[in-house]
């Protein structure tokens, strides 16, 4: 584990949840409530305070944790908490990996096309506790390495009022998956070990799968977001290479000319550097993933927001820019989600943003160059 820690791309400032700084680490299921309640209410508190709302306002709450699935759920705990009304819409998702939050935000918007005037809250987080492998296998040590805490909670509604205050428009959503191929099904999943001691077996033929699933994803994708022009050219070079020039490549169309700023999943530097070259995005494109893995670790489904709010940070979002955001997980499946900033937020979000204390330090030289991947 050390091994893989000092190579991961991740810096000593991670965190962790008390119950893993114990020797030996605290696995118990009052560990994993405590961990929820330490990292969620707070979460929840900051959002409603923000948004000025009481939580008797929100119509959908969605929230999602893959390796804690407690009864009553997650979900449950937030309204009886919060003391939420008795008909408000809630959902939790377990075992989706880093997709879910972008799974998330799609099951999010299409519960508000089908009721008006609504809130929805949607938050990602992990509880890592209830994921620690303890045994010895080394195909299952690699989640203990990369996973740190992180959440995120955000702020959807179709009221609108709300177009004066949003940052963001959600615009299009994308879900693929490839658990019908047994071969790809089985590159991640969690299993006992010959001790009987749970935990995630990362399989070789992962990066392969993770490849396949998303040239699938983003050819979908970039029919549906592209221009025209891109289009064509990657026609005409597939017509060209088939009927004239056999030993000639085939055109990879610029996502770059739809899409001014990109969320990548923080699974490790490798994962980061194979979807740059196969999206044929430069160091700067990827900064903020890196910095992330670095800055915070691997934070499952929650990482693609502390992505865009290094970005914020950076002040690089202007009005109009197009963010995409990719989350790929266990399935495998890949899910993004394509938003358009609405309105000016330089400075916006300084004082909740939480790089607000060490934006100053980065990029960091060590993790800004793809070819370190």
């Amino acid at each position: 584990m050390a091994k893989i820690v000092a190579s991961s791309g991740l810096s000593e400032q991670t965190y962790l949840p008390p119950a893993l700084l114990s020797s030996p680490p605290k696995t118990h299921q009052r560990e994993y409530i405590k961990e929820a309640e330490m990292i969620l209410l707070p979460l929840m508190d900051d959002l409603l305070t923000k948004a000025k709302l009481s939580p008797r306002d929100i119509d959908i709450l969605v929230i999602h944790c893959s390796a804690f699935c407690p009864s009553p759920s997650l979900s449950s705990i937030i309204v009886n908490k919060y003391s939420m009304r008795s008909d408000v819409k809630s959902f939790n998702l377990s075992g989706m990996g880093c997709s879910a939050g972008a799974i998330g935000i799609d099951l999010a918007q299409n519960l508000l096309k089908t009721n008006n005037n609504c809130y929805a809250i949607v938050i990602s987080t992990e509880i890592l506790s209830a994921g620690w492998y303890s045994g010895h296998e080394r195909s299952k040590l690699l989640i203990n390495c990369l996973f740190r805490m992180g959440s995120a909670a955000l702020l959807l509604t179709n009221r609108k009022e709300a177009s004066k205050t949003s940052k963001y428009r959600l615009i299009r959503t994308l879900r693929t998956q490839t658990a019908f191929d047994d071969k790809a099904y089985l590159t991640a999943i969690r299993e006992e070990d010959d001790d009987g001691k749970l935990g995630v077996t990362i399989d070789k033929g992962l990066l392969p799968a993770a490849g396949e699933l998303l040239r699938s994803h983003m050819t979908i994708l970039g029919l549906k977001i592209l221009p025209l022009t891109e289009k064509l050219k990657h026609v005409v070079s597939v017509i060209r290479k088939k009927f004239k020039d056999k030993e000639g490549e085939i055109y990879m169309p610029s996502f770059k000319t739809a899409i001014q700023h990109f969320c990548l999943p923080t699974s490790g530097r490798a994962l980061i550097g194979e979807i740059a070259k196969g999206l044929n995005l430069d160091g700067r494109d990827v900064e903020a993933s890196l910095m992330t893995l670095h800055r915070f670790g691997n934070q499952s489904s929650s990482s693609m927001w502390y992505e865009l709010a290094y970005m914020e940070a950076k002040e690089r979002v202007k009005k109009g820019d197009k963010v995409l955001m990719l989350g790929m997980g266990t399935g495998p499946k890949c899910c993004s989600c394509v938003w358009e900033c609405v309105r000016p937020i330089a400075g916006d979000s300084n004082k909740n943003n939480p790089w607000r204390d060490c934006i100053h330090l980065y990029p960091i030289e060590a993790g800004s160059s793809i070819s370190q991947t």
